[in-house]
C-alpha cells in the first residue's frame, strides 16, 4: 500500500523544509481491524509529490537539491497556475493507492495522517475529510474567516445533500479510483468546491475525522479574502446546475 502526499507550493520556503520533514517522520505502521476479531498492522509506503507553482523566494532552489531523491516527485510550474493547478498536476504524476493533499505552511499536521487513512484502510469509505469542527485541538480562526466557512459548508451540504462539517479543509484525502474520476479545471479558491462538488457527483460519500489545526496570520502569510467566497458559492452553483461527467480513462 503506497500513500502519495500531494503538496502544492508557493513561495513557502520558511516552511517546505519543516514540512517535509514532518511528514517523514510520520509513523505509517497503521494498526487496523482484520477482521471482527482481530487486529492487524499496514505498512504504508509513502511518496512526496511536491508541485512548486512558479515560487520566487528560493523555494524552487531547495527543492532541486530533492531532485533525484527516492520518495520524492519534484514538479515545476513555469508560471503560477494557483493551488488547483498544482494538485491537478501532482494528481497526475501521483503513483500511490491513496492520495492526500498537504499544504506546506504547517496549518496541518502530519500526526493526524494514521486517522486520515484508517477509514480508507479499514474500507470504511474511499474519501476521507479532516474536518476543524468536530472536536481536534485548534488555534483560534478569525471569527469572520469562520463565519464564512460555515456558510459555504451549509450551501454545499444544501445543494449536495450531505452533511459536512468543513468543505473548505486542506486535508482531502481518497482512493486512486476516486482521483481517477477527478478532472479539475479550477485554478485558485475554486478548487476545494470543485473536487468537493464532482466527488459527490461521482456518488462518493465523504467521511470526516477531527484533525489538529493552527492557522496562520495574514503577517504569516495567510492567503484568503472574503472576495474568493464568491468565487466558492460560483463553483458549488455551477456544478449542481450542469452536473459532472467523470473522464473516459
Amino acid at each position: 500500500m503506497k500513500l502519495s502526499v500531494i503538496i502544492p507550493v508557493y513561495n513557502e520556503i520558511a516552511t517546505i523544509r519543516e514540512i517535509i520533514e514532518r511528514i517523514q517522520a510520520v509513523d505509517l505502521n497503521i494498526r487496523i481491524w482484520a477482521d471482527h476479531a482481530n487486529e492487524t498492522i499496514v505498512t504504508v509506503e509513502r511518496e512526496l509529490v511536491i508541485v512548486d507553482d512558479g515560487s520566487t523566494d528560493g523555494t524552487r532552489d531547495y527543492l532541486r537539491t530533492l531532485e533525484g531523491r527516492p520518495g520524492f516527485i519534484i514538479v515545476f510550474h513555469e508560471a503560477n497556475q494557483g493551488k488547483g493547478g498544482a494538485v491537478w498536476t501532482g494528481l497526475q504524476r501521483a503513483t500511490g493507492d491513496i492520495r492526500l493533499i498537504q499544504d506546506a505552511d504547517l496549518e496541518y499536521d502530519p500526526r493526524d495522517y494514521p486517522a486520515l487513512l484508517l477509514p480508507i484502510l479499514e474500507k470504511r469509505a474511499r474519501v476521507v475529510y479532516g474536518s476543524r469542527f468536530r472536536g481536534g485541538p485548534s488555534k483560534a480562526m478569525f471569527f469572520w474567516h469562520m463565519v464564512g466557512n460555515r456558510f459555504l459548508t451549509f450551501v454545499t451540504n444544501l445543494l449536495y445533500n450531505t452533511i459536512l462539517t468543513d468543505m473548505e479543509t486542506g486535508y482531502k484525502v481518497f482512493t486512486r479510483e476516486v482521483s481517477d474520476q477527478l478532472h479539475l479545471r479550477a485554478s485558485g479558491w475554486g478548487f476545494d468546491p470543485e473536487i468537493t462538488a464532482q466527488i459527490l457527483l461521482t456518488g462518493n460519500r465523504i467521511y470526516e475525522v477531527p484533525i489538529a489545526y493552527t492557522g496562520r496570520e495574514f503577517n504569516e502569510g495567510k492567503k484568503i479574502s472574503w472576495k474568493d467566497g464568491f468565487t466558492v458559492l460560483w463553483t458549488l452553483l455551477k456544478y449542481r446546475i450542469s452536473g459532472y461527467k467523470p473522464p473516459m480513462r
